[in-house]
């Protein structure tokens, strides 16, 4: 009896992992262990708010790694917008989320970088939870990063008192880039392989993803990367006119032009959220130019061959234009990316197009479309580049829905598809078994660096000349030449002088 007593308190004994900060407890469900709310870095708060992220703390004792910690400070937005609702927030956020599968030895590793415009989400959220992933063979990670004005953020009072050889500005993605650095330690007390690592996002991820690409001292940190509808083709602002900006933003929050630099960390976390409001103009944030760690924008870099080289997998949704315009952006200015010749640029969107969905189209397409071509055919001849559309839409909306939304891939790669389901309608099994399909294609991307799975046996690597992609819809097949003339116009008037234009 006490034999069988001792073997059943085994049994219910949490996972635990061993890790140089200390001991963390776990929890088990269905095979799938998960760690959760594990600082990769100092809470930057006090006189590290605003500075780069500091080693992580220790503990003595075992740390209950069985919750989600808080999320980083932000506007809260519907869960059908973010992923989750920030219900929890707090400064101290620099944690990341591990699921794995129970037995765990040597496995591929993916890393999620969320999106949310660089001011909201977080790993912690529903829609990104990891035991799909666990239960294909590869250990999952989600991480939160500092967002809106605590992430990105210039000030003449932090630049006059920037320690030396410190980046500036960027804390979200230095951030991102510590978290990788903890990975590349402690992936293997999981069971991670830390030479397999493959970096995903979306969105304002995506973004976080192709500036990592970018720079010279991340390589080594990942082994592979899949960018989601996030290729930006523009110039981020240069840290002259975020100063300029953040001068402006601090004063909203109650700070006078002439703050020091104890002044602005003095200012709450809350008062700062609401002074970078996406609303307000000349708020939005995302990478700065900053002449250390950013030295040139992303797509410059990638135009010189000059990226860390991995195998790469890229695309957008059919209808992207439904965060662009959910951000303001006028359907009329959709016009101004075929440029001086209307009559060619609609030419090749074809005859007959009404001209609200002929705005739709030139947004999504000039926003994410066609950059997510260009960045395929300028990796195309290094290591292998693979591209897709996606173009599912659930079956209970497929007659009233224009395209596949802004972000809507995730619930399927993810197989979070229940958690959609309570916020948006149902699901069925047709969409639960696309779910499927697309996320093992993910998964055998991670695993092989080459997306070979059942939806698309033959997806072939990208190359410019045949112009093939992997089309992601109800009946998913390789299409050659995909909206050929309409991306085609599109980069040739966004390059036209040279550089992309404002």
């Amino acid at each position: 009896m006490l034999l069988a007593s001792a073997s059943a308190v085994a049994a219910d004994a949490p996972p635990q992992a061993t890790l140089a900060q200390g001991r963390l407890a776990g929890a088990e469900e269905a095979g799938v262990e998960r760690f959760l709310d594990i600082p990769y870095a100092a809470p930057p708060v006090g006189a590290l708010r605003w500075r780069a992220p500091q080693a992580p703390p220790r503990w003595t004792g075992v740390r209950n790694a069985a919750k989600f910690g808080p999320a980083c400070p932000q506007t809260v937005r519907p869960a059908l917008v973010a992923g989750g609702v920030a219900g929890l927030q707090s400064e101290d956020c620099l944690q990341l989320n591990i699921w794995r599968p129970a037995g765990a030895r040597r496995l591929p590793v993916m890393v999620w970088i969320h999106g949310g415009a660089h001011v909201i989400g977080s790993g912690t959220f529903p829609a990104f939870d990891g035991t799909a992933f666990a239960q294909q063979g590869v250990i999952l990670v989600t991480i939160n990063y500092r967002l809106g004005a605590l992430g990105y953020f210039a000030h003449p009072a932090l630049s006059a008192a920037k320690p030396p050889r410190e980046a500036l500005a960027n804390y979200g993605l230095m951030d991102q880039m510590a978290a990788l650095r903890w990975i590349q330690k402690n992936i293997a007390a999981f069971g991670g392989d830390p030479g397999k690592v493959t970096l995903f996002g979306e969105s304002a991820g995506a973004i976080g993803v192709t500036t990592i690409l970018a720079q010279p001292q991340a390589k080594g940190l990942f082994a592979r990367a899949i960018v989601q509808s996030g290729v930006g083709l523009l110039d981020p602002r240069p840290l002259i006119e975020q100063e300029a900006l953040g001068t402006a933003l601090a004063a909203r929050a109650g700070a006078p032009p002439s703050a020091t630099i104890d002044a602005l960390r003095a200012l709450s976390a809350d008062a700062l959220v609401a002074a970078g409001d996406v609303r307000t103009p000349g708020a939005m944030t995302g990478p700065i130019l900053d002449g250390e760690l950013i030295r040139e924008a992303p797509w410059r870099t990638f135009a010189r061959h000059a990226t860390i080289d991995v195998p790469l997998l890229v695309g957008a949704n059919s209808n992207e234009a439904s965060v662009i315009l959910a951000m303001g952006v006028q359907p009329a200015a959709a016009l101004a990316y075929l440029g001086s010749d209307q009559t060619a640029g609609r030419a090749a969107y074809g005859d007959g197009i009404a001209d609200d969905e002929l705005a739709r189209q030139i947004l999504g397409d000039a926003w994410f479309v066609a950059p997510s071509r260009w960045l395929a055919a300028r990796t195309a001849a290094g290591a292998p580049s693979y591209l897709y559309h996606f173009d599912y839409v659930a079956a209970a909306r497929r007659d009233r829905a224009k395209g596949a939304g802004h972000g809507s891939e995730i619930p399927y790669i993810f197989g979070t598809l229940g958690y959609f389901a309570s916020l948006a309608g149902p699901v069925d099994d047709e969409d639960r078994r696309f779910g499927e399909g697309v996320s093992a294609c993910w998964v055998a991307f991670a695993k092989d660096g080459v997306p070979g799975c059942a939806l698309v046996p033959d997806w072939p690597r990208y190359q410019p000349t045949d112009d093939r992609l992997a089309h992601l819809a109800p009946r998913s097949a390789v299409a050659a030449g995909f909206r050929k003339a309409q991306l085609d116009h599109l980069l040739k008037i966004h390059f036209a002088a040279g550089q992309p234009r404002p």
